[in-house]
């Protein structure tokens, strides 16, 4: 049953956030939901893509990476992209989060003034070489100086780490692990840790399990972020077992796009929209409009010429399984 304005009927669980909870919900879709795409994207769709996300609420929207394009050809725009939002969002655009893989990445950022990068390690060995072309040690050397210029010049830095849950090569992952790699991002100076499931195969047991790790570790799951890709279908499973056990930042991606392209099995990420429907089903409050969300996805869905992988995207917005190519 749906309330009058096409929204869940509110219905909070005991156990879980109170109403007045406010959760947020860190958008990825432009350049982890676009990154795994094969078809380049036109770089005014991406802006308007972006544009449209602020303008649903969403209080963070994460851009671009700055990685060498020969490893991710789709986001080989991202200065220019950058400076196409700058030049229609003014000021506003140097808060959007991006993505930098190396001090190159980071130069590319500080040139533009972005004021929010992101570095993204594994926390498993064959990940790291795969995804980074280093070893698990290694990496953090390589983030060290990103981090440190990055705070020196004034820029906020997340941390991402893969791998936290299962990796296609090495299989089940240690908590001690993930909560040992994780530790590692934070004393290096990133202020929020966003810990992913990369191959989605998390469940609710484990995902309470890892973030019950980080607080005997002395990390604060006020540091922490979930990041959920919905290979079984249990994304939202986790999501609700993250917010029992304090989470309240959520990674997502408009329309479920994404995956990763070092991690075949990735599928795509938590939908942005099934996250909005099942967060507002429990009257947790998020400040985003979820109908202009599944609006933006349905759009999307028409330039990338399929259907949105997301059920809530295409209960709310029908035409979004109907589409063509356009742009």
């Amino acid at each position: 049953m749906t309330g009058p304005t096409g929204l869940p009927m509110r219905v909070p669980l005991p156990g879980l956030p109170a109403p007045t909870t406010r959760v947020t919900v860190y958008e990825v879709g432009a350049r982890d939901g676009l990154q795994n795409e094969s078809g380049v994207v036109p770089l005014a769709v991406k802006a308007e893509l972006i544009t449209r996300l602020l303008d649903a609420g969403l209080p963070v929207v994460e851009a671009t990476s700055f990685v060498h394009p020969r490893w991710v050809p789709q986001l080989a725009d991202a200065a220019d992209l950058m400076t196409s939002l700058a030049d229609s969002l003014g000021d506003r655009a140097r808060d959007l989060p991006v993505l930098v893989p190396n001090e190159r990445g980071l130069d590319r950022a500080l040139e533009l003034g972005q004021r929010h990068v992101a570095v993204f390690g594994s926390a498993t060995e064959t990940f790291a070489r795969r995804n980074l072309n280093c070893g698990y040690d290694e990496q953090f050397a390589m983030f060290a100086p990103v981090v440190e210029r990055a705070l020196a010049a004034g820029v906020r830095v997340r941390g991402y780490l893969s791998m936290c849950f299962g990796d296609p090569w090495e299989g089940p992952v240690a908590l001690e692990r993930v909560v040992a790699a994780g530790v590692r991002l934070l004393e290096q100076g990133a202020e929020q840790l966003s810990l992913g499931d990369t191959i989605g195969v998390g469940t609710a047991g484990h995902v309470e399990a890892l973030v019950a790790a980080f607080d005997d570790a002395g990390v604060g799951v006020d540091r922490l972020a979930l990041h959920f890709h919905d290979t079984y279908g249990q994304a939202l499973s986790n999501v609700q077992a993250g917010l029992r056990a304090g989470v309240r930042t959520f990674d997502a991606s408009a329309g479920g796009l994404g995956g990763c392209p070092y991690a075949r099995s990735a599928t795509g990420n938590l939908a942005t929209e099934d996250l909005l429907w099942f967060l507002d089903g429990l009257g947790v409050e998020h400040g985003v409009d979820l109908a202009a969300v599944a609006a933006t996805s349905a759009w999307l869905a028409d330039h990338l010429g399929r259907p949105s992988p997301s059920a809530a995207a295409r209960a709310l917005a029908p035409q979004a399984t109907t589409t063509t190519i356009q742009g």
